[in-house]
């Protein structure tokens, strides 16, 4: 018997919205990966060029959460804002992504700087130091009311006081494995995408491994109503076709994509038939490149008996191809990364570990060649 809920994927670029165009520029999910391991600081034979260049080396400040965050009166390493910036920019870093604007309340400035006074001192900071703030972790609103607006409106504002080309949040718009949901998420981001444009920004996401997963948008349904099989179509996918280019961008972690080619393989097809099908991080970069002006250089070495498939490593230690993806993806020098590593801070036992490995993943960045 014939079930609605039976759509293949063709029938899906109708049932979803997308013209033929967005569906096949959005979906890259479909098609063979290429499978890139290796060193990621090793070019191929002859490759010479410069990959990130000087100016557009940076680092996320969650990576060094823990010296912005600690004590200057009880800690003998760089502490606060101000200290570990000035750090940063000696080890030859030139763009910082922050992660909120709180740190100890002993450090100068105070705890919070997340206000037009704290975010003037910061910008005197950076530009003393010769650092070009280019984005935030912040959040974007669940709503869309006359509040949320004016709370959006203020974070611009700050945004702009510190001389920030992008704006976003370090998560991705929806957690829902379903088409309504990520349908409500990219009207919402259109909007806020456009008044962000408005301010001057570019407002992005952040995505971690399960936006790369496969929307629950075809097959039976369960007893809620919903459905339960998948057309293939990944569900950044999807937000990528139905959102305005113009207005929403988004910075991909490599490391969580890598996570997502290893773990979202496959998907149960609405005849209940299990499709494999590979992604590939470096081709749906390739697809929209533009529309990814962040990245997060974040480095993992493989390891199959974690669930993620790899760990987090320093910059050039792990087994991401850096420097395939960079070549692969274009527009070289137009894309923005960020170092980040969540596991950099050491603790008591090492205290100024996250800042050292700053030191270590940059010189790695620098010698990336591609």
């Amino acid at each position: 018997m014939h079930n609605d809920n039976d759509v293949n994927p063709l029938k899906l670029v109708t049932k979803l919205g997308l013209n033929r165009r967005q569906f096949f520029a959005a979906t890259t999910g479909m098609a063979a990966a290429v499978t890139m391991t290796g060193a990621a600081a090793k070019a191929a034979p002859g490759a010479n060029g410069i990959l990130i260049p000087a100016p557009r080396r940076g680092i996320i400040l969650y990576t060094v959460r823990d010296a912005v965050s600690r004590d200057p009166l009880a800690s003998p390493y760089a502490s606060g804002f101000k200290e570990v910036l000035t750090e940063l920019s000696s080890i030859g870093y030139r763009q910082i992504e922050f992660a909120g604007f709180r740190q100890h309340a002993n450090a100068e400035g105070g705890a919070d700087l997340n206000t037009v006074a704290g975010a003037t001192l910061l910008r005197t900071w950076l530009d003393d130091l010769g650092l070009e703030a280019e984005g935030n972790h912040g959040s974007i609103p669940s709503t869309i009311t006359d509040a949320t607006i004016a709370q959006f409106d203020t974070a611009c504002e700050i945004a702009n006081i510190l001389g920030m080309g992008h704006i976003g949040t370090g998560s991705d718009p929806t957690g829902s494995a379903y088409v309504a949901d990520w349908e409500a998420a990219a009207a919402r981001w259109n909007f806020f995408g456009e008044r962000a444009a408005a301010h001057g920004l570019k407002l992005y996401t952040h995505n971690h491994d399960i936006a790369y997963s496969f929307l629950l948008d075809s097959g039976p349904l369960d007893a809620s109503g919903r459905p339960t099989r998948s057309s293939g179509i990944r569900r950044l996918e999807y937000f990528l076709a139905n959102t305005d280019p113009k207005y929403v961008f988004l910075e991909m972690d490599i490391y969580w994509a890598h996570v997502a080619q290893y773990k979202h393989k496959s998907y149960t097809a609405p005849d209940g038939s299990v499709v494999t099908s590979i992604f590939d991080p470096a081709g749906v970069v390739e697809a929209q490149t533009m529309r990814f002006p962040l990245f997060h250089a974040k480095d993992g070495k493989v390891d199959t008996s974690q669930a993620n498939g790899y760990v987090m490593a320093p910059f050039g230690q792990g087994d991401i191809d850096y420097s395939t993806f960079l070549r692969r993806v274009g527009a070289k020098g137009a894309h923005n990364p960020m170092w980040e590593m969540d596991t950099a801070p050491g603790g008591t036992a090492a205290p100024n570990q996250s800042l050292e490995l700053s030191k270590v993943s940059y010189d790695a960045m620098a010698a990336l060649r591609g």
